[in-house]
């Protein structure tokens, strides 16, 4: 069946089944779920949907706005929406300190990195307190675009003193195994998640629509000495993460 014959109202639309948006809405869902509308295929535009349906275009737009809320459709700038391709949710444990990499290797994906920043740079007034560096000091910082199994999951940006990361470019896949080549694997770490909505640019590069929840990070690490070895702060797609922590009575 194609989707115009779908989504003709005879069978599915009537006056005593609820507002009529959300016998759309529903009637829509039910396409995404049978296969009828694939995942990453394009919706038609509202007033096609409105001639198909005999339904008034506010209310076919409030239909897909309900399915752009729950994540179903997104819309894209000039291109009209899509059905969302549906996300495998990982979960990390907040429990161990591990890399982006080990993570994902336990979980059979494999892992890509587009970089969007790798140098020595003049620290940030935050980097400065983070790291407790000295006046004139730089800092090493990679900023890259984190991917697993072919799909953009987080925009990670590291920073860490000279003297633990001299040369930022010896980092091509995970960053804790260059510090533990050089003896400077953070052994512990202090965590703090907020709950955010993505701006244009951070969505864009996750492949995400403006304004889709998102889980802002940042993390400072380490070493066994007590020194503070890195600061990280990533931003993670809401779609696609759960943290877990294990709790445990006081005794």
């Amino acid at each position: 069946m194609n989707v115009a014959e779908f989504l003709r109202p005879e069978g599915w639309l009537g006056r005593t089944s609820g507002p009529r948006y959300v016998q759309l809405r529903r009637r829509l869902e039910e396409g995404i779920k049978d296969g009828v509308l694939t995942p990453n295929s394009s919706l038609p535009p509202e007033r096609e949907i409105a001639d198909l349906t005999d339904l008034s275009r506010v209310t076919v737009r409030k239909a897909i706005h309900e399915l752009v809320k729950t994540g179903a459709i997104e819309q894209r700038q000039g291109s009209g929406s899509f059905v969302r391709e549906a996300v495998t949710r990982v979960e990390q444990s907040l429990s161990h300190l591990t890399s982006f990499t080990e993570d994902m290797q336990r979980r059979g994906l494999t892992t890509t990195s587009k970089w969007l920043e790798r140098g020595v740079f003049m620290p940030s007034p935050e980097e400065v307190l983070a790291l407790g560096l000295a006046a004139g000091d730089s800092v090493s910082r990679i900023y890259r675009l984190r991917e697993a199994g072919g799909r953009p999951m987080a925009l990670e940006m590291a920073a860490l003193p000279m003297d633990i990361l001299p040369n930022p470019i010896d980092v091509t896949t995970s960053l804790y195994d260059v510090l533990e080549q050089s003896g400077f694997r953070p052994i512990r770490a202090i965590q703090k998640i907020s709950a955010i909505n993505l701006e244009p640019t951070e969505a864009a590069l996750l492949e995400v629509a403006e304004g889709t929840a998102g889980l802002r990070i940042q993390r400072t690490s380490y070493l066994e000495s007590g020194r503070v070895a890195e600061l990280t702060r990533s931003i993670y797609r809401g779609d696609a993460y759960d943290f877990v922590a294990e709790l445990r009575l006081s005794t």
